[in-house]
């Protein structure tokens, strides 16, 4: 795209101020600018830039917010039948390769004080495995297990795209098919100033940022992932994030639940710890299932308890989903991603009008996303089952306190004790915690289950120990 042709697509929009450097520019920064210029949709810039920036959209909160009826992890006697076929149906969709595995891995683990992907970061508690190589045995042993690969689908972002490969290749991909693994990165989104501009962050970069986990959906059909699926005869996508290292990346029963339901987009969730808990809450908001974030829940609704006691809006979301990869492909239909975009407020570095880098010291622009929960509106038949949050859910986000390496750690050693002692292992306490240090590699077990059919070659965990259960036993 030539420079004329810029000005006219750029002054389309109301964005001629981003080539105000242009004719300082070499041309390897003229090539890089016109290229982040040619990426973007410049009739949505227009359209975002004057319904989410300079105009300000009003919460729209449901009128009408319930509980949401949600599926038990355990059946009641009603449901013990579905149940028992849903995991059938699990198993034979698992067999006939309708599973794709979606990991959502485009965040870097600054908060974790590791310069790198997230996903590199080294968590499990006695082999210190970095997060991607547990997802990697996960679906190794499903895989095996199944007799089938699981297509694995990754989603990175383009500031650790280059090195999440290279990690791969310097691992040899966990040991994964590399035939049988899909990169592909996260779309960005442009920021704003507050008066609808677009700024740069450098004379010859706009200041851009990924478009958040919903904008995942998008990248699918973008990349060419859902062409893929299509052509290996997938049809559903098991989601979750990188930094959730305890997540069943595959689970027969939900995602037999998930199609025998008929479902478009299933979802797990979880009790929450306390009433305003950070995670999403699930609720029927005028009769229609949905997610709020915590942040926009009213304090009063979220602190509502039943006559028993108990928190009457409960559920919370944990980033765990099934799709049916139809279903994607109809939120991609027109070429637009059928979401709302979500504002918020940031302070971003740019460049002024005199070329001067700033660093601005109060909130000076408008970032928007896409969140991935708001597609279960837009779903048939979207439906909740409930997990147990010590099997499933310690996310790993910053360096101390909750959802730290401590506690994720804590809390993998902590399954694995439980594993142990329902397959008849004893396991030494010390103040209610294992008093030892266990690892459970997916490769030897991925489930309770698996690991009592594996009958445990020891009778007892000794006090003290440092415990790790490999591929063919204990290591």
């Amino acid at each position: 795209m030539n420079s004329a042709s810029l000005i006219r697509e750029l002054a389309s929009a109301g964005q001629e101020q981003v080539l105000q450097f242009w004719s300082q520019l070499d041309p390897a920064g003229q090539k890089k600018l016109a290229g982040q210029v040619a990426a973007l949709d410049l009739r949505l810039v227009a359209q975002l830039a004057d319904g989410y920036v300079r105009n300000k959209p009003p919460a729209a909160l449901p009128k009408d917010i319930q509980p949401v009826q949600v599926y038990p992890r355990r059946p009641d006697g009603k449901q013990k039948e579905l149940y028992r076929r849903a995991l059938q149906r699990g198993q034979q969709m698992l067999r006939e390769g309708k599973i794709g595995a979606f990991l959502v891995a485009g965040g870097q683990g600054t908060r974790l004080g590791y310069d790198g992907p997230k996903g590199e970061y080294p968590i499990t508690p006695v082999k210190n495995k970095p997060l991607f190589q547990v997802f990697a045995e996960q679906l190794l042993a499903h895989s095996r297990d199944f007799g089938r690969p699981i297509p694995w689908y990754i989603m990175t972002s383009d500031m650790n795209d280059g090195p999440t490969r290279s990690f791969f290749t310097k691992h040899m991909f966990f040991g994964y098919d590399e035939k049988n693994i899909f990169f592909f990165q996260q779309g960005m989104m442009p920021a704003f100033a507050m008066d609808g501009t677009l700024l740069l962050a450098k004379r010859d970069s706009l200041a851009l940022s990924p478009d958040g986990h919903g904008g995942s959906l998008r990248a699918l059909h973008k990349s060419g992932a859902l062409a893929d699926m299509r052509c290996r005869g997938v049809e559903h996508l098991s989601y979750f994030q990188v930094d959730n290292p305890m997540v069943h990346c595959i689970d027969a029963l939900f995602l037999g639940l998930h199609d025998l339901t008929c479902s478009e987009m299933s979802s797990k969730t979880i009790p929450k710890s306390r009433p305003l808990e950070k995670v999403g809450n699930f609720v029927m908001g005028d009769g229609v299932l949905q997610v709020i974030e915590y942040s926009d829940l009213p304090r009063k609704l979220a602190t509502q308890r039943n006559a028993d006691g108990s928190l009457r809006l409960d559920a919370g979301s944990i980033a765990i989903h099934a799709l049916r990869v139809s279903f994607v492909e109809r939120l991609n239909t027109g070429g637009q991603l059928r979401l709302p975009w979500h504002r918020a407020e940031k302070k971003v570095p740019y460049v002024d009008e005199a070329g001067k880098s700033i660093n601005p010291d109060t909130l000076n622009a408008v970032k928007l996303e896409q969140f991935v929960f708001d597609a279960i509106p837009l779903a048939q038949n979207p439906i909740v089952y409930t997990t147990e949050r010590a099997e499933e859910f310690s996310p790993v986000k910053k360096d101390k306190g909750s959802d730290s390496p401590a506690t994720c750690r804590r809390d993998q050693i902590r399954r694995a004790a439980r594993w142990l002692t329902e397959a008849g292992v004893t396991v030494t306490m010390k103040n209610g915690k294992p008093d030892a240090a266990i690892e459970i590699s997916p490769l030897y077990a991925t489930t309770a289950e698996q690991l009592r059919q594996r009958k445990a070659p020891i009778h007892a965990v000794q006090t003290g120990a440092k415990l790790y259960f490999g591929a063919n036993g204990i290591e």
